[in-house]
């Protein structure tokens, strides 16, 4: 089935208060007492929502197949679990769930008991649940929709901005808001405190390993220890770390795709995702992202290494087809004539290639670019980092919009027929007509440029294997 955005908000909220529901109902039975296990104070599990729309936007072609939709929703909601888990570890310096007790787990944060459970539930939700869920919930008036969609999502950013600021306060003192009037500072500041201390009472009543006076100890004994060491730039697995590999792997990714099609083609070819510049984004995000995901894990076994990259290279890449499909109407890659391939989107032979490619990044590229990039002064250092992401961003926004327009061009229906027979036959039925696309003319500065700095010849030029899709 195809989902529309209507069914995307419903599906998060419906699937996120039913994920309420069933962690509540395992606190109680564990713990023989109501706990409300959401990270919010509302009835509602976020992971589950975002779990159950990320099934329903990338898992729909896979319906077909059983055995890959359960282990596409297997591996995608295992990721979801391990980025929030470390996400929250970073906020709290605990973990909010620990599954290290389990049998065959991933640092505490997933393990196979419960990611083969995701799996099941990914079959179920879009074999089963999703066709009459969305199928009953289309019949509601498009008036009631909106006022609930927008009520339930205003009153979710409220609850989460009110959540974060009391676990703000767990670590830090923050900053008194700003009164509307001298009135109202005592109220407000009372308020304050009493929401701020409610919210807090219950994250540790639900997460025991919550621990406030820890956890301020615990920022205490880190700030003075960064005090007394000396300033390295992007130390460990940190936010410019990963925005310097995420640049040297675009580059590297580009060059290397670029001499593999000249060897195996012998045609030179762009690779490159943006208009401006060689630069790979899906294989950088690949290296960010492989870095962030497996950095704690860079001395295990090659064999781990190897399976882990295997595993995530598979999953990323048929995400970022996806993605870019549904995005810009544009497939960028097609591996339809390869053996063992996904709907053309991933194949067995360059999931491995992702394998190898993890390994051979962990152990040997990775150690010597953190020495080097490391080795830049702090303020040098954060100057080009902050200068590089500016320009990516500006960049990948630009390409944004000279893809959609190309796409346009490409797309447009014929409005305008012109007659090219000179002899006076206008309306002879045999006379050549030639038809100009309705989207050649530029109805607004904006197409204007684009058009005149990236017409049609430079954009096949910059991405010659791209195929529009309906």
């Amino acid at each position: 089935m195809i989902y529309t955005l209507t069914d995307y908000i419903w599906l998060f909220f419906i699937y996120s208060f039913a994920g309420w529901c069933m962690e509540v109902c395992y606190a109680a039975f564990t713990r023989r007492q109501f706990v409300n296990r959401g990270f919010v104070n509302s009835p509602l599990c976020p992971i589950y929502g975002f779990s159950a729309v990320l099934f329903a936007v990338f898992l729909p072609e896979l319906t077909a197949n059983p055995f890959f939709l359960f282990l596409g929703g297997l591996l995608l909601a295992g990721i979801v679990e391990y980025a929030t888990g470390m996400a929250m570890e970073k906020i709290f310096r605990k973990k909010l769930w620990d599954y290290s007790h389990i049998r065959f787990n991933l640092g505490g944060y997933v393990c196979a008991r419960y990611s083969l459970l995701w799996g099941l539930l990914a079959v179920v939700t879009m074999l089963f649940i999703n066709p009459l869920l969305c199928g009953a919930l289309r019949h509601i008036p498009d008036l009631i929709t909106l006022v609930v969609q927008w009520t339930a999502a205003i009153l979710l950013i409220l609850d989460f901005v009110t959540t974060a600021m009391a676990v703000l306060g767990m670590k830090i003192t923050a900053r008194r808001l700003s009164r509307l009037s001298a009135e109202m500072r005592h109220t407000s500041r009372l308020l304050e405190n009493r929401l701020n201390a409610g919210v807090q009472r219950r994250m540790q009543k639900s997460f025991p390993s919550i621990n406030k006076e820890a956890i301020v100890e615990d920022f205490r004994e880190k700030s003075e220890k960064a005090k007394s060491e000396p300033k390295i730039f992007a130390r460990g697995c940190s936010f410019y770390k990963l925005v310097a590999l995420f640049f040297i792997g675009a580059f590297l990714g580009d060059l290397t795709e670029t001499i593999f099609c000249l060897l195996t083609t012998g045609v030179l070819m762009s690779r490159s995702s943006v208009v401006y510049g060689p630069f790979s984004i899906v294989w950088g995000l690949g290296c960010a992202l492989l870095t962030l995901f497996l950095y704690r894990y860079r001395e295990k076994n090659d064999r781990h290494i190897f399976l882990a990259g295997t595993l995530l290279g598979g999953v990323y890449e048929y995400v970022c087809s996806v993605f870019t499909e549904l995005v810009f109407g544009t497939v960028f890659w097609d591996y339809s004539d390869f053996a063992f391939n996904l709907g053309g989107r991933i194949n067995l032979l360059y999931c491995f290639f992702w394998g190898i490619a993890a390994v051979v990044w962990l152990k040997m590229i990775y150690p010597r670019l953190s020495a080097l990039i490391e080795k830049l002064p702090v303020r040098t250092g954060k100057i080009l980092c902050n200068c590089m992401i500016v320009f990516m961003i500006f960049n990948m926004i630009l390409s944004s919009l000279a893809l959609a327009r190309y796409s346009e061009r490409q797309t447009s229906v014929p409005s305008v027929i012109f007659n090219t027979d000179t002899s006076g036959a206008g309306s002879n039925p045999d006379s050549t007509d030639t038809a100009i696309p309705a989207a050649t003319e530029a109805e607004n500065p904006l197409n204007a440029f684009l058009d005149s700095h990236f017409p049609d010849e430079r954009m096949e030029r910059i991405y010659p294997n791209a195929k529009l899709t309906e």
